[in-house]
């Protein structure tokens, strides 16, 4: 069913339908959601899985508890990060042996980063976007630093406004570093005319999964891509904190040098040698001992995963957010003038939609209090990221009747909404 932007044709019966038709709705049953809640921040933060709390308290009561240090083998926890990354490897279209966990997403991007700039000497450029998540920004800072040999490397940015990729791109650029969903606009780049563009300059290139991976099919090995990183917690649903992973192509497994050489990323851990000498293959990246407990969050969410169709995922994320665009379009933009900033084509957007207000942040605390959870990135946006495992169509319809009310009764603007928590 396709979505139109009359509001005649669109009302909460025709979302109870849609509901009702939903091949993924039996999923929604696999999570916790409060009653009184309408999760749309999934893309921040995804909501927990019900057995979840059952795995982490078998780890902790059953293999820490009893199996104690014996679980390192018995448990197979020293091979959690690549049998996990073997799980992750489906969901991004990578090979067994491709993928592994690392530690949060700020080091495996500094992780890939520095191997890729590695692997072209002589090139002194990373390139990178103006809107990306802002860590990636930070630790290319201090890629640029330790490679530059005592002059920095230089950095390019490019924007959606200019310069264009193609416009920056040269014999001298080495490494371009790129997220393909936009966390603040959702905007979505395609993954292999991308890398196509970058590979015909001599360059490698490096993509951030943060905001799409669980949310939309990624097929890395198909777009010739090199690196890829990506974190857990938003659409996979592995729990505050829960560990990120690093994608390799196995063609670059042989030359890779990253940049942290920890003794888990040794090909003889216990041999305990005094020399590095790194591991074959993805296990080169890994660095130390992984957390465990995050691990068995994510270990959890990802059975999960295992029963899920990710053409079923992409075609309910467009239809939800198509549904909250048209319903956007029909009841809010011609009265408050609030307008999305995400694409409107559905091969551009990823799984979320942004609204453009300048008092967005008292707008979305106003909102959060009707029991619709979306979060705000500033200066002036509101996002709702769409989780098409258990957000509903009823959910979208339900969270737009009460953005109206908020906008419709200027409760907003109580200074209480304007205070600004540490977490935006």
């Amino acid at each position: 069913m396709s979505i139109t932007p009359t509001r005649t044709a669109i009302d909460r019966a025709t979302c109870l339908a849609l509901d009702d038709a939903d091949p993924l709705a039996p999923m929604r049953e696999r999570f916790v959601l409060p009653d009184d809640v309408i999760y749309l921040d999934g893309n921040s933060l995804g909501a927990l899985p019900r057995h979840t709390a059952a795995r982490l308290e078998q780890v902790i009561t059953e293999e820490w508890g009893t199996g104690l240090i014996r679980s390192w083998n018995e448990a197979g926890w020293f091979a959690k990060p690549r049998t996990i990354g073997d799980r992750i490897a489906p969901l991004i279209g990578a090979d067994v042996g491709e993928v592994v966990l690392g530690d949060s997403t700020s080091a495996s991007l500094f992780q890939a980063a520095v191997a890729a700039v590695r692997l072209r000497p002589g090139r002194r450029v990373i390139v990178a976007e103006r809107g990306n998540f802002p860590t990636d920004l930070y630790m290319l800072e201090a890629v640029q630093e330790l490679l530059g040999g005592g002059v920095p490397l230089e950095r390019r940015l490019i924007a959606d406004d200019g310069p264009t990729l193609d416009e920056v791109l040269d014999d001298r650029v080495a490494v371009v570093v790129l997220t393909q969903v936009d966390y603040r606009t959702g905007r979505m780049h395609d993954i292999a005319e991308v890398t196509r563009t970058v590979h015909a300059a001599g360059a490698l290139v490096i993509w951030d999964l943060c905001h799409s991976v669980g949310a939309v099919p990624i097929d890395l090995n198909a777009a010739e891509a090199d690196f890829a990183v990506g974190c857990t917690y938003k659409y996979l649903n592995g729990g505050p904190g829960s560990p990120s992973f690093i994608w390799a192509a196995a063609r670059h497994h042989g030359t890779a040098r990253p940049a942290l050489t920890g003794w888990h990323g040794h090909a003889r851990p216990f041999d305990f040698t005094v020399d590095y000498a790194p591991a074959a293959g993805i296990e080169r990246f890994r660095v130390g001992t992984p957390q465990l407990l995050s691990v068995a969050g994510l270990e959890a969410s990802l059975d999960i995963w295992d029963d899920v169709d990710l053409t079923l995922v992409r075609e309910k994320s467009l239809r939800l957010t198509e549904l909250f665009l048209s319903l956007v379009d029909t009841r809010l933009t011609p009265r408050w003038g609030i307008e999305p900033v995400t694409p409107r084509e559905s091969a551009r957007r990823g799984s979320q939609v942004s609204l453009r207000h300048e008092d967005g942040y008292a707008v979305m605390q106003a909102l959060i209090e009707r029991g619709v959870i979306g979060d705000f990135r500033a200066p002036d946006l509101i996002r709702f990221g769409f989780t098409p495992l258990y957000t509903s169509y009823t959910d979208v319809w339900d969270a737009v009747e009460a953005l109206e009310d908020v906008l419709h009764s200027e409760i907003w603007r109580e200074p209480r909404f304007a205070r600004r928590g540490t977490v935006t």
